[in-house]
């Protein structure tokens, strides 16, 4: 069954383009269905970020669960890891996150959490689905057996405590000058409070939501921001979240960026010399640079490569027992923690091994030199140029002449006609004339 809602992450788009508040009903009333096992009082728990349709969403989903006899309890604005938290601290039966994540406000989506704080595997997305175009009028509560809805006061302090439980009690931030971009998104009051707490000197950017600049010009997809502030208060580090704190980016004390690949690398050597690692390695998807493997092959650990998306790393891990995974991006899965991504209690295992080892974060997070990478892509209107005769022999020759001292990838998208090429190696000149000759090879299929 080919899917026509779900993506992977969730349901996302245009708010009251695709994602309605007809649509939000529908989709509250038919994981409300799905998730009813035994015959206990059944309850859901719903936060979101601070984009504007987040009311219309929110409001549009509790007339969905509670019209199939689901209780709510409403968080309101938090980060998605801390709803995938509070879902299973609270012993909740579904847990609902709407947010659009990185995206600008004019979307927004519906992430789901099963009862221990996962996502939903694609079985009970398929489930949902099925739901939501049959009709449900027949499954709808009796008046007396409606759900009710109320709004959960101290859910901050819960995910605060929470976050500080993950470093040692007698690891504290003082002396360390932190700016936070929290891109005005579902993190901009826990954060900041839970730095200040640990004793850092906080510096807050990206905590003033008005429902329409999530996002924007601030957070991880934009860390200009962010590194002007660092370099301006003469700050030890900057943390940039995305719009609901699923994802990290740190600045160094110069200004510079660092991603999600050099923060594996961090965490995965700290980890590693203390004895944490759950299996001697760790899992990335296939965008993770070449010059992380190789740093983790001089460490002794190995690397798992994953399709894109947090949701394939977090499976490899719970299939293989892994307790370390990410994506170049910044999603960092720390599965001794979390069920899903924490751009924050990531940030905190890197300020543990800033403040151990007391050297400048430029130090720190430079665990090797990433090797150049190039990426394409080309757009098609119909058909399926990867099959195209010139197209394979391209990829082909190419993978030849980087002959071990390179990688080479080429996808389709998963949500729009687009052929990906990326390829790293070595030496830049070849690997941009072997991305080259593919991308001509695939624009002569596109064409014909």
């Amino acid at each position: 069954m080919s899917r026509k809602y779900f993506g992977t992450d969730g349901i996302r788009g245009r708010a009251n383009g695709l994602i309605t508040p007809e649509l939000a009903l529908k989709v509250g009333q038919a994981a409300g269905l799905v998730f009813q096992r035994g015959d206990h009082r059944h309850r859901v728990v719903i936060g979101k970020d601070t984009r504007l349709s987040g009311y219309m969403i929110e409001y549009a989903m509790v007339a969905g669960f509670t019209s199939v006899g689901m209780d709510v309890l409403l968080l309101g604005p938090m980060p998605t890891p801390a709803v995938a938290m509070l879902t299973k601290s609270m012993r909740a039966d579904l847990g609902v996150m709407i947010s659009a994540s990185h995206n600008l406000f004019e979307d927004n989506g519906i992430k789901l959490f099963g009862p221990q704080g996962f996502k939903l595997s694609d079985d009970v997305e398929k489930q949902i689905e099925q739901l939501l175009d049959e009709p449900i009028d027949r499954r709808l509560a009796q008046s007396a057996s409606l759900g009710r809805a109320r709004r959960i006061d101290g859910v901050h302090d819960r995910y605060i405590e929470f976050a500080k439980r993950t470093l040692p009690r007698e690891l504290s931030l003082d002396g360390l000058r932190v700016v936070i971009d929290c891109a005005h998104g579902a993190a901009y009051k826990v954060v900041p409070e839970a730095l200040w707490e640990l004793g850092a000197d906080v510096v807050a950017i990206g905590v003033d939501p008005d429902g329409f600049n999530i996002n924007k010009e601030c957070g991880s997809t934009s860390p200009e921001a962010l590194a002007k502030k660092v370099r301006e208060m003469r700050a030890d580090i900057g943390i940039a979240l995305d719009g609901d704190a699923d994802r990290v980016i740190l600045v160094d004390e110069r200004g510079h960026v660092v991603d999600g690949d050099q923060l594996l690398a961090v965490i995965a050597q700290s980890w590693n010399e203390e004895g944490r690692l759950a299996k001697p390695g760790i899992v990335t998807t296939v965008m993770s640079n070449l010059g992380l493997e190789r740093f983790l092959e001089g460490q002794g650990l190995g690397m798992v490569r994953t399709p894109v998306g947090d949701r394939y790393v977090l499976e490899q891990m719970l299939a293989q027992g892994y307790n370390l995974g990410g994506e170049p991006s910044g999603h960092i899965i720390l599965s001794d923690y979390a069920t899903t991504g924490d751009g924050f209690v990531a940030a905190l295992q890197v300020l543990a091994v800033v403040q151990k080892l007391r050297r400048p974060v430029s130090e720190v997070c430079h665990r090797f030199d990433p090797l150049p990478q190039i990426l394409k892509n080309v757009r098609y209107r119909s058909g399926k140029p990867l099959d195209n005769a010139e197209v394979k022999s391209a990829i082909t020759d190419g993978e030849n002449r980087l002959n071990g001292h390179g990688r080479l990838l080429v996808r389709s998208s998963g949500t729009e006609p687009v052929i990906r090429v990326m390829g790293e190696g070595d030496d830049r000149v070849l690997v941009e004339d072997v991305v080259d000759q593919i991308v001509n090879a695939l624009g002569h299929a596109a064409a014909a």
